[in-house]
């Protein structure tokens, strides 16, 4: 497939540079991917739209302070790298904005240094060089790596906004935004019409925002990302299809993890690691029945995997209808629904250990 099929209608306009509050007051577009319709709800919603014995899968990623300011030494040139990954106790991998050749020293605040001794086809690695560690000095003095394109820096607010309810587990760099808006009392909602809730981990890494270079989608190398899927998220997956329930997963970070853990039978197996699972049209989805999911950017990997699991023309019709509708994009907007009329067929999913 070409890049340019994934060119959606786009409205800079529509950008939303704060989430609105409460959470769950967002709109939501639910779509019927079989036939097309669109109807227009909000996230509260939800309990009413999900069915009794759904199992709704959530992100519990927390967002790290990942990114640093500083500038090289001697010169004083301003440089800000954004953490990706521990290499080991002292080295990382971090993406660089700024000019550095291999050995330059950076200097950071509180007198804290790296060196830069890797940098090749985008892939920057540093040695720090102050004591306590990088991890320390990014929670005391790294901030938020809010998404370049709201072009402001973050505010305390943020700290709060950008993070899901279920934020738990440190590592992530940008945020699993369809989780961005539940609330305690929208949980509460959904257990009460019979809608129960599992968690996996999944550490959204930089990949999630660069863009795709290759001409052919197919040609696109995923950034690895780190996640886990637990025996007792597999326990719940098997449960919900002997009830004959769905499994509706929160984020398309959510959807890669359970596909990502499903063997050539469909059936989920525990595990962690990394996964470069790169899915476009004609995937086949063996574990996710409903996707909630935010607006994204025209010809990104997110839009590719949303326009798999709904079809792409399908998916183009609705981002039309959101641009017509005055629908907030992006990671701080609105969310879609994308379901099916009928209930998943009941599937046997396993829960053997790799």
């Amino acid at each position: 497939m070409n890049l340019s099929d994934f060119n959606f209608p786009f409205d800079p306009t529509l950008i939303a540079k704060h989430p609105v509050h409460p959470r769950d007051h967002a709109r939501l577009l639910v779509l019927n991917r079989q036939k097309g319709q669109i109807v227009d709800y909000q996230v509260k919603d939800l309990p009413d739209i999900l069915r009794p014995g759904d199992l709704v899968v959530v992100n519990d990623t927390k967002v790290i302070p990942a990114r640093l300011c500083g500038k090289k030494v001697p010169s004083g040139g301003r440089v800000e790298i954004l953490f990706v990954k521990n290499m080991d106790a002292t080295h990382a991998e971090v993406l660089m904005n700024g000019r550095v050749e291999v050995g330059q020293i950076v200097e950071f605040h509180g007198h804290a240094r790296a060196q830069i001794v890797e940098k090749n086809h985008g892939r920057t690695v540093i040695h720090w060089l102050a004591p306590g560690g990088l991890h320390a000095h990014l929670q005391q003095y790294g901030d938020l790596p809010l998404p370049p394109y709201l072009k402001r820096k973050p505010v305390l607010r943020d700290q709060e906004d950008y993070q899901t309810i279920f934020a738990n587990v440190e590592g992530a760099v940008a945020s699993p935004t369809a989780g961005l808006h539940f609330t305690r009392n929208l949980l509460q909602a959904l257990s009460g019409k019979g809608i129960s809730c599992a968690t996996i981990t999944l550490h959204v890494g930089p990949g999630t925002f660069q863009p795709v270079k290759t001409k052919l989608v197919e040609n696109h190398r995923m950034h690895p990302e780190w996640c886990e899927v637990s025996e007792s998220v597999v326990k719940q997956i098997q449960d919900v299809r002997q009830r004959g329930g769905r499994v509706v997963a929160v984020g398309t970070t959510v959807a890669r993890s359970l596909e990502s853990a499903a063997n050539e039978h469909g059936e989920v197996e525990p595990g962690s690691g990394e996964t470069r699972l790169f899915i476009i049209p004609g995937f086949q989805f063996r574990v996710v029945d409903v996707l909630m999911t935010n607006f994204h950017f025209p010809e990104t990997t997110l839009l590719m995997l949303v326009s798999a699991f709904a079809g792409l023309e399908t998916v183009r019709n609705a981002y039309a209808h959101a641009v017509d509708e005055r629908y907030r994009l992006y990671s701080y907007g609105d969310a879609m629904l994308i379901q099916s009329e009928g209930r998943s067929k009941t599937k046997d999913v396993g829960s053997r250990q790799e």
